[in-house]
């Protein structure tokens, strides 16, 4: 299979291993679950399976098998149950399945009928009698870029020692949200408890299963092991390094249904059999499961700014598509696109083949699939379009996902957090609100079943003759009358064709968390609030409660924060210093990726630590060579420009740089202070902040104390020259 090899191309070393360093005898073989077996990405997932959902135009299953490819897996078993048909087809389509060249990764297609579970599949997979060794178990929403070569090694070494250490768990450091108690992927706290010698893994509970702010852990796990650590802080991957013995398990105990809540959990109390699990934490590497819409609209983001390189759209391809290009300011966008050049596109978005985009249209962070028509006037921020997607003039499209073939009449607006499934089609300034999911499909009456098997079989995707539905959004759309119902009217001119599926209170006041919208600031208030009366319970005035002197909550936060920035910056200072003795810039900006998620920082933060780095790369430079400071911070800003231009892809991220400059100048390396205003301009004339990024950080100094304005004063004749500057171009427009 020639073509796997050219699909991957440079990605084929992601971590420099070597196939033939993995055991060769038996072949190391990978079980790929293709079926979700849950209900999040309802409506949609009805009439198409999960993995064969577009990621930044092109399928989830693309990116596990290409790196299971690249990590070394030789034979790939694909179990697919629901839409188990369109699985298969698209696997031989795109030349995964058949017979394979030397050296290729063999995928086959597994099919049932009966598996309503991950433990039905694992079931039918020992049956098969296919896997003769430790395997690789992995669901295709699953996106990587991680080396095997350390987690195999461990695993292997283990069971030599241990026959009954079963199973390696692939971990990571994600920091939730305390207001949340979520992580950045939307998914809740998992709480572990994991012996820091051995790595294994004690205690294992995710906050989705409990309604207690607590936890309990037995205790003999605290008896018989005096040192462990327990956090809530670590992100299980779903990608586990398994012995033969997993599936042997789950046939022997048809209680085992799910992997994490069954499986993992009745191993850990299992005192008679005494199998064990052990972890592997990552920490510069990606890996991410996609389970919800708020974790598709993360990994999506993550993909485009090139967290999980090489695993992305412009290394490896795509069917016969157009090949995507990458251009400044993370912008993918395809050789054929048909772009108005009033139109605006901006940084972090994606455009696919043959679409065409009219007049004064905004596509912000967004992306746009194949073949789709997008009017005039038209505003997508935040979402995700799929392919053959039509939108008509004055349109808006708010933090939502649209589905393909979907038809939006002139000036239909989706509100943040829409979900519009196949073809539906929006009437002429019809107003989806917030958190709507529309299908042409009937939402089935069993909502809380974990397969979709049946009714996926049964409806093949074929609907009864579609309805106008009327929403409840005051006169935005109305309700058809009886000839309009008739066929009368146009179809689609008012109201909405396709089915309103319809949430239970509960579900409407959580979709927040799962959602591809961003966290209301009502509903983020509304949590601090929350947060300030379960946390002031009075103790510090009891005098029989003996405490520690008391000290401010926010400032302790404050405190707690800027020791984290401070870590990360010293860290990042650390690689960059590594980078001086000659490092590959592309490894150095996978380390420094691989740190800010550990971390969990934004663009900015890398962009000011790294900043901070190079000045005073700058610095040491003329003390050692006697040279004068402007010369080295020129030569040292020259040579990393680009390498900052990865992290100020936003006026914000270019702001940050001018704040970590100030703070430089006033605090840590005041050496650069007499120089501000000489090394300002460089960073303009560089591209490394703009003149937006300028002016907006002299506005925000103008209310500030004049101790704050020392170095606008400095720059004052470069400030100048360039609002002059600014007020010619508007005057030559």
């Amino acid at each position: 299979m020639s073509q796997k090899k050219s699909r991957s191309g440079g990605a084929a070393a992601i971590s420099g291993d070597d196939p033939e360093d993995l055991s060769r005898s038996p072949p190391l073989q990978a079980v790929l679950l293709a079926d979700s077996f849950a209900l999040k990405f309802r409506p949609i997932t009805l009439e198409r399976p999960k993995v064969l959902l577009p990621l930044v135009n092109m399928p989830m299953i693309e990116y596990t098998l290409s790196w299971l490819e690249t990590a070394g897996a030789e034979e790939v078993f694909v179990f697919c149950c629901a839409h188990s048909h369109q699985v298969k087809e698209y696997l031989e389509k795109e030349g995964w399945t058949g017979k394979v060249a030397a050296g290729s990764i063999a995928v086959t297609a597994v099919e049932s009928h009966d598996a309503i579970s991950a433990g039905d599949a694992l079931r039918v997979m020992y049956d098969r009698g296919v896997i003769h060794g430790d395997f690789i178990l992995i669901s295709g929403d699953t996106i990587s870029n991680m080396s095997l070569k350390d987690a195999l090694q461990e695993h292997k070494d283990r069971r030599k020692k241990d026959p009954l250490a079963v199973m390696t768990m692939i971990i990571k450091q994600s920091k939730p949200s305390i207001l949340t108690n979520q992580t950045r992927l939307g998914t809740d706290e998992i709480v572990m408890a994991i012996d820091p010698e051995t790595k294994e893994l004690l205690y294992y509970e995710d906050r989705a299963d409990s309604s207690h702010l607590y936890v309990t852990i037995d205790k003999d796990i605290l008896t018989n092991n005096p040192s462990l650590q327990l956090h809530n802080d670590m992100e299980d991957c779903y990608i586990d390094i398994c012995s033969p013995d997993v599936l042997s398990l789950f046939t022997d105990n048809f209680d085992y249904q799910h992997l994490r809540r069954h499986f993992v959990k009745g191993l850990l109390v299992d005192d008679i059999m005494g199998y064990k699990i052990y972890t592997h934490e990552i920490c510069s590497s990606y890996a991410a499961r996609i389970d919800n819409f708020r974790s598709y609209d993360t990994v999506s983001k993550d993909i485009i700014q090139r967290w999980t390189y090489p695993i992305v759209p412009d290394v490896i391809s795509f069917g016969k598509c157009v090949e995507n290009r990458l251009h400044r300011h993370g912008i993918y966008k395809a050789s054929d696109v048909t772009l108005s050049h009033s139109a605006q596109i901006s940084a972090n978005s994606v455009v696919g083949s043959a679409t065409c985009i009219g007049d004064h249209c905004k596509v912000l962070n967004s992306v746009i699939g194949e073949g789709c028509k997008i009017g005039k006037n038209v505003l997508i921020n935040g979402s995700y379009v799929w392919d053959n997607v039509i939108i008509e003039d004055g349109c808006k499209v708010s933090n939502s996902l649209v589905c393909d073939s979907v038809h939006l009449r002139a000036g239909a607006i989706v509100e943040p957090g829409s979900i519009l499934s196949f073809k539906v089609e929006v009437g002429k300034n019809v107003s989806i609100p917030a958190h709507s999911k529309v299908s042409l499909l009937r939402q089935p009456s069993n909502e809380d079943s974990d397969e979709e098997l049946e009714y996926a079989d049964t409806n093949s995707g074929v609907t009864d003759s579609p309805p106008f539905c009327s929403m409840s959004n005051g006169d935005q759309a109305n309700v058809p009358s009886e000839e309009e119902d008739a066929g009368t009217s146009e179809t689609g001119t008012c109201g909405v064709v396709g089915y309103i599926w319809t949430s239970s209170d509960t579900g409407i006041q959580e979709e927040w968390r799962q959602s591809i919208a961003p966290i209301p600031k009502e509903k983020l208030e509304e949590l601090k609030r929350a947060l300030s009366v379960g946390d002031d319970d009075g103790s510090e005035d009891d005098p029989n409660n003996p405490t520690v002197p008391h000290k401010d909550d926010s400032e302790s936060s404050v405190d707690e924060d800027d020791d984290h920035i401070s870590k990360f910056e010293t860290e990042v200072e650390e690689t960059f210093q590594r980078a001086l003795d000659g490092i590959d810039q592309d490894n150095l900006i996978l380390e420094i990726n691989g740190l800010r998620l550990a971390y969990s920082l934004q663009h900015a933060d890398c962009a000011g630590a790294l900043y901070c780095a190079i000045m005073k790369s700058a610095l040491v430079a003329a003390h050692s060579t006697n040279g004068t400071l402007l010369k080295t911070t020129a030569e040292a800003l020259g040579k990393w420009k680009d390498l900052l231009r990865n992290y100020t892809k936003t006026v914000d991220e270019e702001m940050e740089i001018l704040l970590k400059f100030e703070e430089m100048c006033q605090e840590t390396t005041k050496e650069f202070a007499p120089l501000f205003s000489k090394i300002l301009p460089f960073l303009y004339d560089k591209e490394i902040v703009s003149e937006d990024a300028i002016l907006r950080w002299v506005e925000e100094k103008e209310h500030a104390d004049e101790s704050d304005k020392v170095f606008v004063k400095q720059s004052e004749a470069f400030i100048q020259w360039l609002k002059e500057a600014e007020e010619e171009d508007e005057e030559e427009e």
